[in-house]
């Protein structure tokens, strides 16, 4: 099997890493990239050199996948650890393992420490939980790489205090770019529903008050359904089986074909192929179908289980980025309710797309005030040009000053306004090493580069600051002493220009005796009509 650009490339770069000394390190890939494709390469890789492996998820049929991905694509057997079955004795060099069989002392003890060289941890979000520690801490001196679709947690313990570095990210607005996923467009439905009683268990909302706080407005969602998911593949996620098949029912009443999932149906297999056959065209679930499962032509998702934890969130929209061309599918249509809560942040559209809380709030109210489904990069971009615009409203004063500077160096803060850099501009550090201060070398690089290091905060920054000057330099855009020269004489946002166009203005300006030619107002000028 043939990996995509993007899967070689996370391939390569788990490798590096490994290679580097980081020995835990994490994958992260939007659902609907072939996450398991990419652990089912690097295993074959790692396997060829001798080492034994162990595939570790919390689901049998996430076990199910990776077995049966792994045979496809690379003939790959693989031993078992799962309740009676045990991978002891077998010569398989690979083993998937259910961790809730693998956490159980007498289990473990069976296990030399060393018994494994490599540990793929699939669904990895999950991994800080006390099952997974346990497992992890046993093999500790195993390779570990995390496999997940969003890298935080809704205890918001961050996965950076147990992996040393981020090998690979593949973000869900290039994945929508280079044709992997489908475009989402998000449609804000004015229906306020009251989550003001509704308490917090585990770090996100408790479903049974979920369940008691819907309930009265089931019947106004399915109103708003029947105007925009008539002719649609639905999806809706409930926090209860009994409001799952409770809403089923409501939605039949009104002419929809509309069936209901979950752990305990004897059934759920015939009607999830019922559902993929177009018997139904909706298929309410209580959260059973979060991970594991896809069927291609699903078109709109609607979600009823508000949840503060975006790996959850991410999960459900999931279920329906996936491309289904021969469908007739173009984008995936997302419900959004107004979740009316003045206590709990909670996820919304904005947080599939958005690093920066700034710019989420920002795009989640434009969006409201929408009316209309809008694609969700377009509004991701309109509200950080929103947000850039507030800030240097904000910070006018400040960034004047930092322009009219007699220093040879650009102020960072003016090089993340310049080239509109929201990830820099709300970047956090997440791993141990990033939280330390800015190394000698990264430092001495900054400098050289034309950036004033002394106001960079930490190792992590000054780590993503050299990378995005060395990507600047490779597409040919303006370096920051282009930036500091001409930002000083009143040009805005110089840092999106092209190299070539600003030199070209610098040279008129030299010409000139070193003062702008007339007929230029750097407030209004525009190097592409120059």
């Amino acid at each position: 099997m043939e990996l995509r650009p993007y899967q070689k490339e996370a391939v390569a770069a788990i490798t590096e890493q490994w290679a580097s000394g980081a020995r835990r390190t994490l994958l992260v890939l939007p659902t609907g990239c072939g996450k398991t494709i990419v652990f089912c390469k690097l295993t074959e890789g790692v396997v060829s050199e001798g080492d034994r492996v162990l595939i570790m998820a919390h689901r049998g049929e996430l076990l199910d996948q990776a077995a049966d991905k792994l045979l496809k694509a690379t003939g790959l057997h693989c031993a078992v650890e799962k309740a009676e079955e045990s991978c002891l004795g077998s010569w398989f060099r690979v083993t998937v393992g259910s961790v809730q069989t693998l956490m159980r002392e007498k289990r473990l003890e069976q296990f030399a420490p060393d018994y494994f060289d490599t540990i793929i941890v699939d669904e990895a979000h999950h991994c800080l939980s006390e099952s997974y520690q346990r497992v992890l801490n046993h093999f500790s001196e195993a390779k570990v790489l995390g496999v997940t679709a969003t890298p935080d947690r809704g205890d918001m313990r961050n996965l950076g205090q147990y992996f040393d570095s981020l090998a690979y990210e593949y973000s869900l607005p290039r994945a929508i770019r280079e044709g992997y996923l489908s475009p989402i467009k998000a449609l804000t439905i004015p229906l306020k529903l009251d989550l003001s009683g509704v308490s917090i268990q585990s770090g996100d909302f408790k479903a049974g008050d979920l369940g008691t706080a819907l309930d009265p407005y089931l019947h106004s969602i399915a109103d708003e359904m029947q105007n925009h998911c008539a002719d649609r593949k639905t999806v809706v996620f409930l926090p209860l089986v009994a409001t799952s098949q409770k809403f089923r029912d409501i939605l039949n009443q009104r002419g929809f074909r509309a069936a209901e999932v979950n752990g305990s149906s004897p059934d759920r297999a015939e009607i999830l192929a019922d559902f993929e056959a177009g018997k139904y065209n909706v298929l309410c679930n209580s959260m059973l179908l979060t991970e594991g499962w896809d069927c291609p032509s699903v078109d709109c998702i609607v979600v009823l289980r508000p949840t503060k934890v975006r790996s959850l969130y991410c999960q459900m929209v999931g279920r329906g980025t996936r491309l289904s061309p021969e469908t007739g599918k173009d984008h995936l249509l997302l419900l959004d309710f107004l979740w009316n809560t003045d206590r709990h942040e909670l996820c919304r559209p904005a947080h599939l797309i958005c690093e920066s809380p700034e710019v989420a709030t920002k795009m989640t109210k434009n969006m409201e005030e929408a009316g209309c489904p809008v694609d969700i990069e377009e509004a991701e971009q309109k509200a950080s040009e929103d947000v850039i615009a507030e800030r240097e409203a904000a910070l006018a004063q400040k960034l004047a000053e930092m322009k009219k500077r007699k220093r040879a160096l650009v102020d960072p803060l003016q090089f993340e306004m310049s080239i509109q850099a929201e990830d820099l501009a709300g970047y956090t550090p997440s791993f141990g090493w990033e939280m330390g201060p800015a190394s000698d070398k990264q430092r001495s690089a900054l400098e050289k580069m034309g950036i004033f290091p002394d106001e960079i905060d930490n190792a992590g920054k000054a780590a993503m600051l050299l990378d995005k000057l060395d990507k600047r330099r490779l597409a040919g855009l303006t370096t920051p002493k282009q930036i500091r020269f001409l930002e000083s004489r009143g040009f805005r946002h110089v840092g999106t220009w092209q190299f070539g166009e600003a030199k070209r203005l610098i040279d008129r300006i030299a010409a000139n005796a070193w003062k702008i030619p007339r007929g230029i107002d750097p407030l209004y000028f525009n190097p592409k009509e120059a």
